[in-house]
């Protein structure tokens, strides 16, 4: 048997040990210690990622949901950081919900895992901070360090003690974003502000005037003075916490 297939035949006992023979020629007493280090290892890092979800658990059943992503899941990176990122991806798309699982559960360990994906986000070079008097005359970008969301469910309340069994009956939108000091924010805000920034966050590079009309065909409730006010207003809050930014513009060579 070659190398390469002792060390897949390892890594499959470690990952379930119950399904697959531990090699041969290793003592028990040494696979017992790999079992529980690379276990222990990837319980660790998501524990410490997803501490709301894992309080909603008994032990056995946060040791069986992490045992199946362990044990199930094909890891498409090998970096650490990117754990919480592939568990993620792990009970979007190949995990069953349980009995015992609230509906809520996909929803809060993604507003759990956003405060990593934007405290290790790498920022653009290019982006530059927006007074308010470039809002309108400025291309306006979503930052690289910012992240706008909604969910069904008020994720920002769910604790041990507060566990919606529905939906809001409006969804809940955040704002989630690094500040100067490369603090993680979370800012609750509503639908027209989600708006405006799934527009410039859809396409890069859009002035305050293409914003306003793309907004206005979005709420014609409301009329085109309305529009340009209501969105100065809250594109320069965005812009003072550097949710929005603008770009140095390259130079053209003749």
């Amino acid at each position: 048997m070659s190398f390469i297939e002792i060390q897949n035949e390892f890594m499959a006992h470690i990952r379930q040990p119950t399904k697959n023979a531990a090699p041969k020629g290793i003592e028990d007493r040494r696979l017992a210690i790999y079992r529980d280090l690379f276990f222990n290892n990837i319980e660790g890092f998501i524990a410490s990622g997803f501490p709301v979800l894992k309080s909603l658990y008994s032990e056995p059943q946060w040791h069986t949901l992490v045992r199946q992503f362990f044990s199930e899941y094909n890891c498409q990176s090998p970096y650490f950081l990117d754990i919480a990122g592939e568990f993620i991806n792990f009970l979007a798309n190949d995990y069953t919900l349980k009995s015992y699982d609230p509906a809520f559960m996909l929803e809060l360990a993604h507003y759990e895992w956003i405060e990593l994906d934007v405290s290790i986000a790498q920022q653009c070079d290019t982006e530059q901070p927006l007074s308010q008097a470039q809002i309108t005359t400025s291309p306006l970008y979503l930052s690289s360090t910012a992240r706008n969301l909604s969910y069904q469910f008020a994720v920002h309340t769910i604790s041990k003690q507060c566990q919606p069994t529905q939906p809001s009956a409006e969804a809940n939108y955040f704002v989630v974003y690094r500040d100067n000091a490369d603090d993680v924010q979370f800012l609750a805000t509503n639908a027209m502000t989600a708006l405006l920034l799934s527009i410039i966050d859809a396409a890069d590079g859009l002035d305050f005037s293409a914003i306003c009309q793309q907004v206005l065909a979005h709420a014609p409730q409301f009329n085109a003075e309305q529009i340009a006010q209501g969105a100065l207003a809250t594109l320069t809050a965005m812009a003072q916490h550097g949710v929005i930014v603008t770009k140095n513009q390259p130079v053209e060579l003749y």
